[in-house]
């Protein structure tokens, strides 16, 4: 049996997870029995061998983690170059962001606050322009319509009607 990290919870249900390093989690109700919680992962042996595979597979693909160096090398290039693509795009959209700043989030590209402030992680500089463009577009369409229903998506069409193409060339590291 592969050894497991045991989260117990209010939950009703066992539950199953790899992580992206390789673990194994379960999720457990407080008060189900250790040896219930064993054979729910000995009967998915299986399963959990296939997914920790496909975990090991992609962190051999991942490439090594950028320095601190190469993060503020990063920071700085986007501080320099981000400004001109917000303002230009905000002209044309005719929003005006309250300010934008730059993180070293590797989750997400961007974020637009509820207060209209726009976040990009420097980690978008390694995308080619038109995915850059795609996400600044799309925060800006979040000053609009805070959310991602239909009119939000309305909105990136009309002003990026190929950000379909465009998506598929962002990539996080």
């Amino acid at each position: 049996m592969e050894a497991y990290e045991l989260i117990r919870s209010r939950r009703k249900t066992l539950a199953l997870e790899v992580t992206a390093d390789g673990r194994l989690l379960v999720r457990a109700p407080l008060r189900c029995a250790r040896a219930r919680i064993d054979a729910f992962v000995t009967a998915h042996a299986a399963w959990i061998e296939k997914h920790l595979a496909l975990q090991r597979e992609r962190a051999a693909r991942r490439p090594p983690a950028p320095t601190a160096a190469e993060i503020e090398d990063l920071k700085a290039r986007a501080r320099r170059e981000l400004p001109e693509t917000i303002a230009r795009w905000s002209e044309k959209m005719g929003v005006a962001p309250a300010g934008f700043r730059v993180t070293a989030a590797r989750k997400r590209y961007g974020s637009c606050s509820a207060k209209n402030s726009l976040c990009f992680s420097c980690f978008l500089m390694n995308c080619p322009e038109e995915a850059v463009e795609l996400v600044v577009v799309h925060e800006l369409c979040h000053i609009r319509e805070k959310n991602h229903g239909p009119g939000f998506y309305a909105l990136l069409e009309r002003y990026l009607p190929d950000w379909r193409e465009r998506k598929k060339l962002l990539f996080l590291n």
